[in-house]
């Protein structure tokens, strides 16, 4: 009786495992010829409408790029929404890298503005103060000129493609203060007749450089101020010209050997079910630098802009320069004042011969009481006026500042000083020396995975890339054998020669500016990398790993690209599925075990 009983059991575990094979078998059929993982990620990166994608592999299926032995689950109209998803995302993804370098020039630049706003009506009100204080006869005359003067001064920091002129500016100031200070300071008795416009006022206009009342200190302010300006205007200006040069790296065409290699390489899997195979380093440092070979050509001007961008910050913010510059102007007009007073009756003689007679007949005798001084000179004087005290001590403290003038506070950064903002822009620039060389590689970093045992190669999976690794840029892509490069895009092109032109304008105009003995890690179309050697990153399997560059790379958080949650497959092959479950697996077990029994 047990032993029938046992032969049922046995026949019943027997049955049930062949039923169970025979079900599995035809899944695993059904699932070989079906393109459902396809489909999946179809939808999940949202490439296109899913009534594109065939439920099963097509054998007779016309493609362009996408072309292999096989059924295939590809058709022409995927193979088209392949292609503007590629660009899209190679686009998006360079946008993610050079989103931070952009709000870097954007914010510094606000940055500075909100400084110069806040640092020239200071300074305005700093000089105006000394004639309310000690030259009270020209405050209500001086004003305008004062206005002028900071006026001019702001639209030449400000407006990089303005006309005005720094000298220009301070010696019309100065040639509009001379006669004030002569009618009022000098001559008093002379101001009923002088007015501006008439011709005594006009002439002592129209003399003062010749005349040189206000000696050396006229010119040395003239100077000063240019040179400071200088810098910051062109400071100015440099922050608009890298972000357009952002601006253009994002907006250039992508070339149709381009589109077509950026297809093959991440869409032409799916074409035959492997939607989580992802390409072999190497072969994407290929394609990558195929597709940005212009932009890698931008690497060389680049990192003598950044040169150029350091050293200007520098000389702008680096000892308070142009804060103490401008807050010195109020003891630079005085000093001049003072040099007026003391060469008197010299200039009063030199006058009466170049203007004639200007000064009534009771301040003649008064003036013949001051000592006379034999002849004008730029020596500066021994002394200086007691009611001018409290304000030189107010400058003395202001130009031993440890910290720069505040900046208007903001949303973001309350009270930060021009030299904060200095020491935070070269913090972060330095990292972007080589942001154009390391490109392709920071787009490859997430393409690639590094601990896949194989990996796509443009043809088939493989456990590593055979091809040449070429190098950066537009000469290196002739043996490029994945992108064919036919030469340099045009707007890149113009983007490079702006480049150059701005380099070789700012040395020229500001020498030793952005000067360096050596260049770290060269990369613009050179050939040293035209091997699969160390320093392309392309030892190994098929892996890739990150060159070591002079400057970190940037740190700017990039989304990975969406990827389906599905498994490979291969139309096809009958390869065992990887969701069994644990308890059929340990039912089919002990059937076996049974059934040998």
């Amino acid at each position: 009786m047990s032993r029938a009983l046992l032969s049922s059991l046995t026949l019943c575990w027997t049955v049930l495992f062949l039923l169970l094979t025979h079900c599995l078998t035809t899944a695993f059929a059904s699932r070989a010829h079906s393109c459902r993982e396809v489909k999946t990620a179809f939808q999940l990166r949202q490439i296109g409408p899913l009534k594109w994608v065939p439920e099963t592999p097509g054998t007779d299926v016309d493609l362009l790029v996408c072309k292999h032995d096989g059924p295939s689950c590809c058709t022409r109209k995927m193979e088209e929404s392949y292609r503007e998803a590629a660009v899209k995302e190679l686009v998006q993804n360079i946008r993610s890298y050079s989103f931070e370098l952009k709000y870097l020039f954007s914010e510094h630049y606000t940055a500075l503005q909100d400084t110069y706003q806040s640092l020239f009506p200071f300074s305005r009100d700093h000089l105006s103060s000394l004639f309310e204080s000690v030259y009270s006869p020209l405050s209500s005359a001086v004003t305008p000129l004062i206005s002028t003067l900071f006026s001019d001064l702001s639209l030449f920091i400000r407006n990089a493609s303005s006309n005005v002129s720094v000298e220009a500016a301070v010696h019309h100031f100065y040639d509009n203060l001379f006669p004030l200070v002569y009618t009022r300071l000098i001559n008093p008795g002379a101001a009923a007749a002088v007015t501006e416009g008439n011709d005594l006022f006009d002439c002592l206009r129209m003399t003062r450089q010749d005349v040189n009342p206000f000696g050396r200190h006229s010119r040395e302010m003239a100077v000063e101020l240019s040179e400071a300006l200088r810098s910051a205007r062109v400071l100015t200006g440099a922050f608009i010209l890298g972000e357009e040069v952002m601006n253009g790296t994002e907006l250039a065409p992508l070339t149709k050997e381009c589109t077509r290699a950026l297809v093959k390489m991440q869409y032409c899997p799916h074409c035959r079910g492997l939607t989580l195979i992802h390409p072999c380093g190497p072969y994407c440092l290929n394609v990558m630098r195929g597709c940005l070979a212009s932009i890698s050509e931008l690497d060389m001007p680049w990192r003598q802009f950044v040169a150029i961008l350091e050293d200007l910050t520098q000389a702008v913010a680096g000892d308070h320069s142009l804060e103490l510059t401008l807050l010195g102007l109020r003891a630079r007009v005085n000093e001049a004042i003072l040099h007026a007073e003391l060469h008197g009756p010299q200039l009063t003689a030199t006058v009466d011969k170049l203007c004639g007679q200007s000064i009534t007949e009771s301040h003649s005798v008064q003036a013949t009481t001051i000592k006379t001084v034999p002849t004008v000179t730029d020596t500066p004087p021994s002394f200086t006026n007691q009611s001018d005290a409290p304000a030189m001590e107010q400058l003395g403290k202001l130009s031993h500042l440890q910290s720069s003038v505040h900046v208007k506070p903001n949303k973001s950064n309350k009270d930060r000083t021009l030299k904060q903002i200095a020491r935070g822009f070269m913090k972060y620039i330095a990292r972007y020396k080589s942001f154009f060389a390391a490109l392709p590689e920071m787009l490859c970093e997430g393409e690639v995975l590094r601990d896949e045992l194989s990996c796509w190669s443009g043809d088939d999976v493989v456990e590593r890339y055979s091809g040449r690794v070429v190098g950066n840029g537009v000469q290196a892509q002739r043996r490029n054998p994945e992108v064919r490069v036919r030469g340099a895009d045009p707007m890149l092109a113009e983007v490079k020669d702006r480049l150059e032109h701005f380099n070789q304008e700012i040395q020229e105009s500001i020498p030793g500016t952005g000067h360096r003995d050596t260049w770290d890690d060269v990369g613009s179309g050179e050939e040293n990398s035209g091997e699969c050697d160390d320093e392309d990153g392309c030892e190994g399997s098929g892996e890739v790993t990150p060159k070591i560059y002079s400057t970190p790379v940037p740190e700017v958080v990039k989304s990975p690209p969406h990827e389906p949650s599905v498994r490979r497959s291969n139309p096809g092959n009958s390869a065992a599925p990887h969701n069994l479950s644990i308890f059929t697996i340990l039912l089919l077990t002990l059937a076996l075990q049974w059934t040998l029994n």
